[in-house]
């Protein structure tokens, strides 16, 4: 079976007169990433309102036909599909959003650009700089909107850092670090999944964890020059999950690089899933001339600043910052002051974000990651890997 579901009317052309399009989406996985994205679908008509466009949750697609089914009925998809291919037939979906697995990246979405879709595509982009390569010359050609799940660009306090450094606060830029640690795999009798088996996931930590920190030395401090890195799989053997037997882990549990930026900053970025007590420990630090910023997503609606020149003993040191102003990035479609909001919302900012390109006909970035930015991650984690097993620095190369 491909796919069961009621009927549906298309609401283009039929609109009122100043209401928001409908946006009809077909979503590719139906589990973390699945459950994160339909939130933020249902979330953004009322909540980043007015809104640009209204999402049209038209399918869902995803190999488990009792598990699909039981999503699209969840989350309120019209219909479900077994089969991508089949939905992409659906001449009501105007957007594929990929939520699958790596290895499930890049087909649907070069497919999804070939039939007109604009493409939203979870992170890593793909496994390798080659398979991302293919997928940027994908939408390139369509001329569809494009766009890689990097959603902690869309956190306010990281924001309100890209507009800080964007004004001239920080000066010139010495250091950026960043740490992403987790622990959930560090037993070694748990099994392994697909995110253990290069096959399917092309990495472990560097693609899963690390591409995160490696987008936001990107967008806040700029490109990279040279790398040099080093990886380690600390668990070499588990047990596979049906229970047949062990499987050789074939991707690195962490890995730590070195960093020579273009505009001659110094990063050090390390990522971990073997760090006891650490859920999801995403810290960075940039330092300039005129002052530091320090992040900490386990603490997302703050900023730690300093700013050189304060008076001393009075408010000299770093201040602790509440980014949850009316000014400061996207609070103005939340709720007043010092009420917080969390990790789902970054969703809701970065589709906001890419329907309003999409409708507007604007730019997904600089501010949105789009296919180039997801390439350019690729190609930095590819020679991550390439100066870990030749020891050696490696400068970091773009095709045109």
């Amino acid at each position: 079976m491909t796919e069961q579901g009621g009927g549906f009317t298309t609401m283009a052309g039929a609109r009122a007169e100043g209401e928001a399009p409908s946006l009809g989406i077909g979503i590719l996985g139906y589990a973390f990433m699945g459950k994160a994205h339909s939130n933020a679908f249902k979330k953004i008509p009322y909540m980043m309102y007015p809104p640009a466009a209204i999402p049209r949750l038209v399918g869902i697609a995803g190999r488990d036909e009792a598990a699909v089914a039981e999503a699209a009925k969840r989350y309120g998809y019209e219909r479900y599909y077994t089969d991508w291919r089949a939905m992409l037939e659906n001449d009501a979906i105007d957007v594929f959003d990929n939520g699958g697995p790596n290895d499930a990246h890049a087909e649907p979405c070069i497919a999804a650009a070939g039939a007109g879709k604009h493409v939203f595509c979870e992170k890593p982009l793909a496994r390798t700089a080659e398979e991302a390569k293919s997928m940027l010359d994908a939408v390139t050609k369509a001329g569809v909107k494009h766009m890689v799940a990097f959603n902690y660009r869309f956190v306010p306090a990281i924001m309100q850092a890209k507009h800080l450094i964007e004004s001239g606060a920080l000066g010139r830029i010495f250091h950026y670090r960043a740490v992403y640690l987790q622990e959930w795999i560090i037993d070694p009798n748990f099994p392994k999944i697909w995110r253990l088996d290069k096959s399917v996931a092309g990495s472990g930590a560097l693609g899963d964890l690390g591409a995160h920190i490696i987008d936001l030395a990107r967008f806040l401090v700029g490109e990279p020059k040279s790398v040099m890195g080093n990886v380690q799989t600390f668990v070499k053997e588990r047990p596979l999950p049906d229970g047949s037997g062990r499987g050789t882990v074939d991707v690195d549990d962490a890995f730590t690089a070195l960093f020579e930026f273009e505009n001659g900053a110094l990063g050090t970025l390390e990522a971990s899933r073997f760090c006891q007590g650490r859920k999801n420990h995403e810290v960075l630090e940039i330092n300039g001339e005129k002052g530091s910023i320090k992040f900490n997503l386990e603490r997302m609606n703050e900023l730690e600043v300093f700013w050189a020149g304060e008076e001393p003993n009075t408010t000299q040191g770093f201040h602790n910052v509440l980014v949850s102003e009316p000014h400061h990035p996207y609070w103005k479609n939340w709720w007043p002051q010092g009420h917080m909001i969390g990790w789902e919302h970054s969703f809701v900012h970065e589709f906001d974000h890419f329907f309003r390109a999409i409708v507007n006909n604007t730019a997904v970035d600089p501010y949105g990651a789009t296919f180039v930015d997801g390439y350019r991650n690729a190609v930095i984690c590819d020679a991550i890997q390439q100066s870990a097993a030749s020891g050696r620095r490696v400068d970091v190369k773009y095709e045109a």
